[in-house]
């Protein structure tokens, strides 16, 4: 008798560990998976725990209000150029046959350059003084034949007067004195031949020295653009074969200055340059003069959908270079700051305090990931993009007894894009504003100089420019993050990063273009995306400084 017997699922289980050759799993394996997950559970209630609790009370990075110095400046580029660059051309066409100069030679007024083919112009000359004398004896013919034609009729009106006027004829008279009046004529016409060929012959002496070219200006030849054995052909225009600097111990810097920062550019105002080809070395200069007319230039983004053109209007202002040791050459591209006022003893407050805006609520907000990474609170965006006009009313914030931002409103005034001037207000100096909120964990930045901070830049209406710890977003886009307002000493901010500047076409570099092309891609591009390009060359340049380079 079979006795039908149902498999258990522990059977089962020994079944299929028999079946596959597996051990069975030991009891106390399963305890240490268990108790690994318990404790992990653990450690995440007492981390969320933490951080939502320190978020109840945030800790707030913040700066002393201090009396100072400030230098308000407006950033311009442009290039260096010679005060007189003169380019020599050829009046006279022909083969070159020597030329005794060649790039960086210094040459002085008069100097010969080249020499064209002159066997044809010297052919010329000595023809037309063949045809001068010739004229000289066509002249001594005529005065001949004059002085023949007054004798004839000098002695017929003799016998004339001694018959009674019976002879001779009257006709033959009057034919006397036509005929002495012609040779006054071919006199004359002798005399204007001469004068005729007098003239060709200095046309001709003319083409032979403006064959030999020469220098106008004392100075250095920049460039060269013939060979001997080149032909010059000058029938339109004249072709330009040397370019020469008059002086290069004074040189200028013409500039491209933003039509929001042309009012506070000046005649006489003082100005300090850098060239890339001398990192962190800075050139005095002065203004010269800004230009009445505006360099407008046009760029265009299209996409299938619509085409943008954006107009950029600048102007041109010159600055006047003392180049005495002429280490500086024409072409360099050049980065001018011109101090537009020097204010001193003024109360002056971090640009970071301006951009501050809590939370509504003062509370800290935004979950884990705004406690776990060290960045500034955002708060209002709407809000948080503040502009910082000048005499504008603005609010900055201090902790207060309860540890909570207070509001206190001040009046601003001018800005150099790291520091900004109190006007009027509630805040006095040695007060504590808040520049930024800190993560938890996070210590208080020490305090450091901000005297040499940001771009010093001031646009138009006391708009600080961008500070490379710093950078704004462009205008018109509402959605980007705003930038960190808490400096740190040793490493950037951690903000959100702003949209970055646009690069050359092709992915050019910089400094493998051309000063026209330079320019034109500086024109091409917002205030906003210029102001961080000068903000990321200068935290480069002062990374290379801090590291000795």
């Amino acid at each position: 008798m079979t006795q039908d017997v149902t498999p258990t699922p522990a059977t089962k289980a020994d079944n299929l560990d028999d079946f596959l050759g597996v051990q069975p799993e030991k009891p106390w394996r399963k305890w240490i998976k268990w108790g690994v997950i318990g404790i992990a559970l653990i450690l995440l209630l007492l981390l969320l725990s933490r951080c939502f609790g320190e978020g109840d009370q945030p800790n707030y990075s913040t700066r002393a209000v201090r009396k100072g110095d400030l230098t308000v400046t407006v950033s311009a580029t442009g290039n260096l150029k010679p005060i007189n660059q003169v380019d020599v051309g050829s009046e006279q066409s022909g083969k070159i046959t020597q030329v005794f100069v060649d790039v960086n030679d210094r040459v002085t007024k008069g100097q010969r350059l080249a020499e064209l083919d002159t066997r044809r112009l010297n052919d010329a000359v000595t023809q037309n003084r063949s045809q001068v004398a010739a004229a000289d004896a066509g002249v001594a013919q005529a005065n001949a034949a004059a002085a023949l034609a007054k004798a004839t009729l000098d002695r017929q009106l003799n016998v004339f007067q001694l018959s009674g006027g019976r002879v001779p004829a009257k006709t033959e008279l009057d034919s006397a004195r036509a005929n002495y009046a012609q040779a006054l004529a071919q006199v004359r016409s002798a005399r204007a031949q001469v004068s005729v060929s007098q003239a060709q012959l200095s046309v001709a002496q003319t083409n032979l020295q403006i064959a030999q070219i020469v220098s106008p200006v004392t100075g250095v030849v920049l460039s060269r653009s013939i060979e001997p054995g080149q032909t010059v052909a000058a029938s339109l225009n004249a072709p330009v074969l040397f370019t020469i600097a008059e002086d290069l111990k004074q040189m200028e810097v013409e500039v491209s200055v933003d039509e929001a920062d042309v009012g506070q550019v000046a005649d006489g105002q003082e100005a300090t340059f850098a060239v890339d080809a001398f990192p962190g070395r800075s050139f005095p200069a002065r203004v010269n003069r800004v230009n009445v007319g505006s360099n407008a230039s046009s760029a265009s983004s299209s996409t299938t959908a619509a085409t943008t053109t954006n107009t950029v209007v600048a102007y041109t202002a010159v600055l006047s270079v003392n180049n005495n040791d002429e280490i500086l050459r024409p072409g360099m591209t050049a980065t001018a700051d011109i101090v537009t006022k020097r204010l001193q003893d003024v109360l002056l407050v971090p640009n970071a305090a301006l951009r501050f805006k809590p939370d509504q609520g003062g509370k800290s907000g935004g979950g884990i990931t705004s406690q776990l990474v060290a960045r500034p609170r955002r708060g209002n965006r709407a809000t948080q993009q503040v502009n910082f006009g000048f005499g504008s009313s603005q609010t900055v914030y201090i902790v207060g007894e309860d540890g909570k931002p207070q509001a206190v409103n001040v009046v601003i005034g001018d800005s150099d894009g790291s520091r900004t001037v109190i006007q009027s207000g509630n805040l006095k100096e040695g007060a504590r504003v808040i520049t930024g909120q800190l993560a938890a964990g996070q210590e208080q930045p020490p305090e450091r100089d901000e005297a040499g901070g940001g771009q010093r830049r001031k646009r138009d209406g006391g708009q600080p420019a961008i500070s490379p710890a710093a950078p704004a977003a462009p205008a018109g886009n509402s959605s980007a993050p705003v930038a960190a307002t808490t400096p740190a000493p040793d490493r950037r901010s951690s903000a959100a990063p702003a949209p970055s500047a646009p690069t050359p076409p092709g992915g050019q570099r910089m400094r493998d273009m051309t000063p026209e092309q330079r320019r034109a891609f500086m024109e091409s591009l917002t205030p906003e995306q210029r102001e961080e390009m000068r903000a990321r060359r200068e935290a480069r340049r002062a990374q290379r400084e801090a590291n000795g380079e």
